[in-house]
């Protein structure tokens, strides 16, 4: 789809309608429904938006122009050492998105990025994808890892947002690889952007580095490497041999993320 497209189907910002004492439920894992109280960690719960703006979400999704797949944004707060039980539990959905007006009502709604607590997430997944580096659809993929200036971070994350519900990297995929979700992290000094992807072996067939450039000539990112999830040490799940001479460093020094 059109990245021009998708800014002139840009929704008007609605108005904050979030309730402290709204409890209307939203859709989400069983195993962490019942965490979806507000943590003050937390920029914002899920669970608190009131049942206007629930209603405006699902009016959007009902008339909007359909996307190729459903995308779900997520929240979190990234812990060292924690458990990839202890990620998921910490996990919040926010909210899955079918249409670009949909995408746009919940986009405009959620907090922005520069009110997010220092290493907060936010993700969009395709479909309902969690964010988790041992889910077996994602487990033999990775992450491109770009640190971003703080002033160019909501602009960059913006383009990503529109490229990726677009499907404007499928000609700078692999044969076989996709694109399957993307996350920012606002960090001390800088910030930290990732692209996922679903096959690491892949990853250095594709050009989705020279996208995003394409995509923000403007901007000079202070590292980019890629990193597969399975060379995480904080990595629980089955590992496939080979994917460990698959990690690249492109710019810069190459960090160790959080879970």
């Amino acid at each position: 789809m059109n990245a021009t497209l998708l800014y002139q189907m840009t929704s008007p910002m609605l108005p904050n309608t979030r309730s402290s004492t709204a409890t209307l439920p939203m859709s989400a894992h069983p195993s962490v429904a019942h965490r979806l109280t507000a943590p003050e960690h937390m920029a914002f719960s899920p669970s608190n938006f009131s049942p206007s703006t629930i209603t405006t979400f699902t009016a959007s999704e009902s008339v909007g122009v359909p996307l190729h797949t459903s995308w779900t944004f997520w929240i979190d707060k990234a812990s060292k050492g924690s458990t990839a039980a202890q990620y998921q539990a910490n996990l919040k959905k926010v909210y899955t998105v079918a249409t670009v007006q949909g995408f746009w009502s919940v986009y405009n709604h959620i907090p922005c990025l520069t009110e997010l607590p220092l290493r907060s997430y936010y993700h969009l997944m395709r479909e309902e994808r969690q964010p988790l580096w041992e889910d077996p659809h994602i487990c033999n993929g990775g992450t491109w890892r770009l640190k971003c200036r703080k002033q160019d971070t909501p602009r960059v994350w913006k383009e990503l947002l529109l490229a990726a519900i677009g499907e404007q990297f499928e000609d700078d995929l692999a044969s076989g690889d996709d694109i399957c979700g993307l996350s920012v992290s606002p960090r001390d000094r800088d910030d930290i952007i990732q692209i996922w992807n679903y096959d690491a072996k892949l990853a250095s067939n594709d050009t989705v580095l020279s996208k995003i450039h394409s995509l923000v000539p403007e901007v000079q990112f202070l590292a980019e490497f890629y990193k597969p999830h399975q060379t995480h040490a904080a990595y629980e799940g089955k590992k496939t041999a080979g994917l460990e001479n698959t990690a690249h460093n492109l710019t810069g020094a190459a960090q160790v993320g959080a879970r």
